[in-house]
């Protein structure tokens, strides 16, 4: 790993390796080029690892039977109601279809919804252009440009959906809907119901939706590689879009955290839902949430790649390895990556969780080399 740093491929780093109760933390470079030194209580933006925790709180609610995974979310979110559907994905935004049935909280919870990021460059059909003349274009976590989600939900629901739901796995749109789901649910604000429920039974301290000004100093500045090669910076620290509360606390990529509070969740998840006495999920809820729920119809015509479904599958805000390509990927292990940088997984046969946490944005869908050689070294440690 001091590669990656010493190459300048990555400014600095936080590595975890957790096994069997013990836990290997490595904490090098920068925080920001020529900045101060990364620590093990370095903050970072963990962009799209959001949406696991999304999940859990979306599953507290179905254990409290305030919402059940295949009813209508029309009560909740009545604009996803009586939706219509695009005949054709690139069929002018007016011809569409009525859609077959409703949309379902398993729906949301799957990225299954209808509606989410299309695989082809922005523009190329009518109704990315139109997403994107309301600012509902897919991009990086931009906190700063997104306006509340009531009035984001009203601008997407003059929208048909891409296509029919439960037809096919759709990356993001889920998780965001799930922020205000629960908000209205719960009858809470999003990040306080996350505060409350998750956050401070496991004592993840500094997980939130942006930095105080008291621990700014903290958080690590956020790189974007450059066709070049080099990386110039995506956000900064002090006045960036983590600096300040955001107008729409989004549960698919809106959260920053550090390496001990990820572990904790990761930890609780491990261990079935519960660390050290405090229960957050049932059990069964989190095998529930850590199964495969795609079919292979579905997996067929869905993912970031064709093949990217060959050997994993989607649960409820995670991945699910299916088949085992790599000494790294076991069958049953889960997690899922941050697009600004970090990965996790969890491994319920090794009893093994790692965490890395960078600040370089990722340049495709697929984890770089830092990541993949990270996971590598992890079991290739193995010695039992």
């Amino acid at each position: 790993m001091e590669k990656y740093v010493e190459r300048g491929e990555v400014p600095g780093l936080v590595a975890v390796v957790s096994r069997g109760g013990e836990t290997h933390v490595e904490a090098m470079g920068a925080l920001a080029f020529g900045g101060a030194p990364v620590r093990g209580d370095s903050v970072f933006r963990i962009s799209s690892m959001t949406k696991p925790i999304t999940a859990v709180a979306t599953m507290i609610l179905v254990e409290e039977c305030k919402l059940r995974l295949d009813d209508a979310v029309d009560a909740w979110l009545p604009e996803l109601a009586a939706r219509r559907v695009l005949r054709a994905i690139d069929a002018p935004i007016e011809d569409t279809v009525p859609a077959e049935r409703a949309i379902t909280v398993r729906d949301l919870l799957t990225f299954r919804l209808g509606y989410g990021m299309v695989m082809a460059m922005p523009g190329t059909y009518p109704i990315q252009r139109a997403a994107a003349a309301l600012g509902l274009d897919s991009g990086p976590p931009a906190p700063a440009t997104v306006p509340p989600g009531d009035e984001w939900l009203a601008k997407l629901s003059t929208l048909p959906l891409m296509y029919q739901p439960g037809d096919r796995w759709l990356y993001n749109m889920g998780s965001e809907l799930l922020s205000i789901l629960i908000e209205r649910a719960a009858g809470q604000a999003f990040p306080a119901f996350l505060r409350a429920r998750i956050f401070e039974p496991l004592g993840m301290k500094d997980t939130g939706f942006f930095v105080p000004e008291a621990q700014i100093d903290r958080l690590a500045t956020s790189y974007r590689p450059q066709p070049d090669g080099s990386l110039a910076i995506y956000d900064e620290s002090r006045g960036g879009q983590w600096s300040r509360p955001p107008a729409f606390a989004s549960g698919a990529a809106g959260l920053v955290s550090t390496a001990d509070d990820y572990l904790a969740f990761a930890r609780m998840l491990l261990a079935g839902g519960t660390l050290e006495g405090r229960r957050i999920l049932s059990r069964p809820s989190v095998e529930l949430m850590t199964t495969d729920h795609l079919t292979p119809a579905q997996k067929a015509r869905s993912g970031f790649t064709p093949e990217d479904f060959a050997a994993s599958g989607f649960g409820f805000g995670v991945s699910v390895v299916t088949r085992r390509d790599h000494a790294y990927a076991p069958i049953g292990q889960y997690g899922w990556d941050g697009g600004l940088g970090s990965v996790w997984r969890n491994d319920p046969r090794e009893d093994m969780i790692t965490l890395l946490f960078t600040q370089r944005m990722w340049s495709s869908p697929q984890p770089p080399p830092v990541c993949r050689d990270f996971w590598t070294l992890a079991y290739q440690a193995i010695d039992d």
